[in-house]
């Protein structure tokens, strides 16, 4: 069969609609009974926070697509307009769905508890009533800017992602005894030519709800519970008539805008980047608005208003039954004092191939050590950095960085290691969406320590996991190496699951100071000894390894490829692993969001399975599996197979190559290969469905490796124990 057949727009399904299935995968962990409830509620957050980025990145995008009347269709025969129906279709269903589990699921069964979320500040009883009133005054009218809107003032710039209030309102009628009464609007008006007092005519005001102070406000509880809140936007919707003293308020309803938030850089033009990206940071601000949020019920020339002055279309007016936002249900998912309603916090274990009182360098270079977070501890990582800062036999210091946390330790080390003397080299990625201007506060950080801070490639984001450490020892210089697959972020690790490699292998060493140098002088290697690296080296090694898997099926030998990633788009790999299925491979795939291959087509993917797992952790780890007839390959990166990843990012494809290492890793594929509890199952018509439990043994992946680290660790200090006990005897015995 001619490989062209394999990219049969028939044969794919489109990545939008693909990450929507996704998200409703997340829902159904927020509906399911078995899982605790605030994990519920924070599930439900989760989508909500997922669905904001993808419209402020990918709705956005298509939308530029058709007003440049771009039509091109993808991989699935879509063009931008039709997908762009389509995911507005799906969303308002989806959204209708979250607000269906919230209002029927969650907030009934939290009430169950004893703790309760009010609707609407009519509910509140006197106390409560008093109390909100009194928190108005004190603690949220001085924080207010209340802005109005007629002819002389415009329509103010309403935030991306701000939460807002917007009212109708009518001037109050001066009487003959409240002489002052609108004496400031009266002038206002006489000065600037505009309506006259007393007009019938109403205006537009808003108020934006502040993020500076907390969403959910607790208040008395009235009799039979034991906690109530009340949304900070209804406590303003109840005291807004103070904000317009000389205004009739006709009604107030929240409204929350998401706006296009995907950047546009010229970096071919922009002589600084860094500032370059701070400037495009500030217009997101100013995007176009592409969603509106309001509540449902909301008054109709209200609504008029925000459709005209925000450019809306209907289709992208989505109405909700319940708060807007519900992001913050993260953070009362974590309220303290119900730990009964969560999964018991998991405590990363020391590593399984490592011990951590022992040197960590001498370690590595008796064996290579593998890390699989965030069931084992993240610590190893940045002790590799911190001790490396200071090791007085330590020369060199270069690493990437892609997302790192508020108060990196990693940081620290690298400035600390600058100041100490070390030649320290950091590529800090500035495009990293949403992160850009955490990462512009480190570069700078970096650069007055002493670092030598480079921002990539242009046109090419960098998204290799990848640090040096060149040592000199006796024997000469030596040269450590980690490799990943998650990034270098400290508070992530306990809530991704991601792998690591720490190794002092010599080609890999060598391959690892090729990257750098590569990346800060644009210097190519004549070859690669172990390292397969994009977006020029990458595609061609997945292609072949697939090719030869299909070689050994054709030959009558058994073929087999595992893989395991956060995305599947890429039309070229998709068409190979099609052509490898045609010819007898069998292929395992787990694939945690987007998937655009369809599994089940007769005679093209019949040999193709792919699972979902979605729990407490976020699967982030890319593994890959070939059998080469027995010769097992096993290998890790930081890529997905997406074009982005395959042809513009530098991303990195490391082998693991120690047997004992090798084992393992595959021991984990195969592990969430036989999850039975967490997998949703890709079916031929496109739809996910969890596994029929019965007659099958229940296994939930994330809960295994949490049990087998646990036992691991329990092994290791048993064993330090002996030895602790057995040296002072052996000592004694000596003497």
């Amino acid at each position: 069969m001619n490989r062209s057949t394999y990219l049969k727009p028939e044969y794919f399904y489109n990545r939008e609609l693909s990450w929507l299935s996704f998200n409703y995968r997340i829902l159904g962990e927020a509906r399911d009974k078995s899982i605790p409830l605030l994990d519920r509620f924070k599930f439900l957050s989760i989508t909500a926070s997922n669905l904001d980025e993808f419209y402020m990145v990918r709705v956005a995008s298509l939308k530029d697509m058709v007003h440049a009347g771009y039509n091109k269709k993808d991989i699935s025969g879509m063009t931008p307009a039709q997908q762009l129906e389509q995911i507005s279709q799906i969303t308002h269903d989806f959204m209708k769905e979250q607000y269906q589990t919230y209002n029927n699921n969650l907030i009934p069964a939290l009430k169950k508890e004893g703790i309760a979320i009010l609707s609407h500040y009519e509910s509140l009883n006197k106390e409560q009533a008093k109390f909100v009133d009194d928190y108005f005054i004190s603690e949220v009218y001085p924080v207010l800017t209340p802005m109005a809107v007629d002819s002389s003032r415009p329509f103010p710039l309403i935030r991306n992602r701000s939460l807002n209030i917007g009212a109708i309102l009518k001037m109050k009628t001066t009487t003959p005894g409240d002489a002052k009464n609108g004496h400031f609007r009266e002038l206002y008006i006489t000065h600037n030519g505009t309506k006259k007092q007393g007009s019938s005519d109403t205006d537009f005001a808003t108020v934006q709800v502040p993020s500076v102070l907390p969403r959910v406000v607790e208040i008395p509880s009235a009799p039979g519970f034991d906690r109530t809140y009340i949304m900070l936007e209804q406590i303003i919707e109840r005291n807004i008539h103070k904000l317009f003293v000389n205004y009739e308020v006709l009604c107030a309803f929240p409204y929350r805008v998401m706006r296009n938030a995907d950047l546009t850089i010229e970096e071919d033009e922009a002589a600084d980047l860094l500032m370059e990206i701070e400037k495009q940071i500030k217009k997101r601000q100013w995007g176009e608005a592409i969603r509106l949020q309001v509540e449902d019920g909301i008054d109709k020339k209200l609504l008029k208003v925000l459709k005209k002055e925000l450019h809306i279309k209907e289709d992208d007016i989505f109405h909700s039954k319940g708060p807007l936002d519900l992001t913050f249900l993260m953070k009362l998912s974590g309220m303290e004092g119900y730990d009964h309603l969560r999964v018991p916090e998991y405590t990363p274990q020391a590593p399984k191939w490592l011990d951590m009182e022992e040197n960590l360098f001498a370690q590595i270079r008796d064996h290579d050590v593998l890390l699989h977070h965030p069931y084992e501890t993240f610590d190893p990582v940045v002790n590799f950095v911190r001790e490396a800062s200071k090791d007085p036999d330590v020369l060199a210091i270069k690493q990437t960085l892609y997302r790192v946390s508020s108060h990196s330790p990693i940081i620290a080390s690298l400035a600390a290691a600058a100041e100490n003397g070390k030649q320290v080299t950091v590529l800090v990625e500035l495009k990293a969406r949403f992160d850009e201007e955490n990462n512009i506060i480190w570069a700078r950080k970096l650069e007055q320590a002493g670092c030598h801070v480079i921002y990539g490639l242009v046109g090419l984001k960098t998204h290799s996991k990848i640090t040096l450490v060149v040592r000199r020892e006796e024997d000469g210089i030596r040269r450590y190496v980690h490799l990943g697959t998650g990034n270098y972020n400290d508070s992530t690790a306990k809530l991704y699951t991601d792998m690591g490699l720490l190794t002092c292998n010599k080609a890999i060493g060598e391959d690892a100071t090729a990257v750098f140098n590569m990346l800060s002088g644009y210097s190519e290697p004549a070859v690669w000894n172990k390292l397969a690296v994009a977006p020029l080296w990458l595609r061609d090694r997945f292609t072949e390894m697939i090719h030869r898997e299909i070689h050994f099926a054709k030959a009558g030998k058994k073929a087999f490829i595992k893989a395991k990633m956060n995305s599947l788009c890429d039309a070229k790999i998709i068409a190979a692993l099609y052509e490898a299925s045609s010819a007898g491979v069998q292929i395992d795939l787990v694939v945690r969001g987007i998937c655009c291959l369809k599994t089940g087509i007769p005679g093209i993917s019949e040999n193709i399975h792919v699972r979902s797992i979605v729990g407490d952790f976020l699967e982030h780890s890319r593994i890959f599996y070939f059998h080469n007839d027995g010769h097992e390959e096993v290998y890790m990166g930081s890529a997905d197979w997406m074009p982005r990843n395959l042809d513009k990012r530098v991303e990195i494809l490391f082998p693991v190559e120690d047997d004992a290492l090798k084992q393992e890793v595959i021991h984990i594929l195969d592990i969430q290969l036989q999850d039975t509890l967490k997998a949703h199952i890709l079916q031929p018509d496109g739809t996910y469905l969890k596994q029929d439990l019965r007659g099958r043994k229940k296994i939930c992946a994330q809960n295994y490796f949490k049990q087998e680290a646990v036992r691991n660790a329990n092994k290791r200090k048993k064993e330090q124990k002996a030895k602790r006990t057995f040296e002072p005897m052996k000592a004694e015995n000596d003497e």
